[in-house]
């Protein structure tokens, strides 16, 4: 009888042990995937921001050149 109470109690540890090990590898891939998740958002309004700068850029080339122009005009 003592055997079975034993293996009752070794079981009941393994089994605590086993979803204890489960919950923490579960948040610990919860936490990275959030982190990941949080390097991609940055990364998209990142790269949603491209066109404008590219817009911006293109308006200050005409605006040198126009001043460059201009300068060339006065000599």
């Amino acid at each position: 009888m003592s055997e079975i109470i034993v293996a009752l109690i070794a079981f009941c540890g393994t089994a605590v042990g086993t979803f204890g090990g489960i919950l923490s590898g579960a948040k610990l891939t919860n936490y990275r995937l959030k982190q990941l998740e949080s390097k991609v958002d940055k990364h998209n309004n990142f790269a949603s921001r491209i066109p404008l700068l590219e817009k911006d850029i293109k308006v200050l080339n005409h605006r040198v050149s126009d001043l460059e122009t201009s300068q060339q005009n006065y000599i």
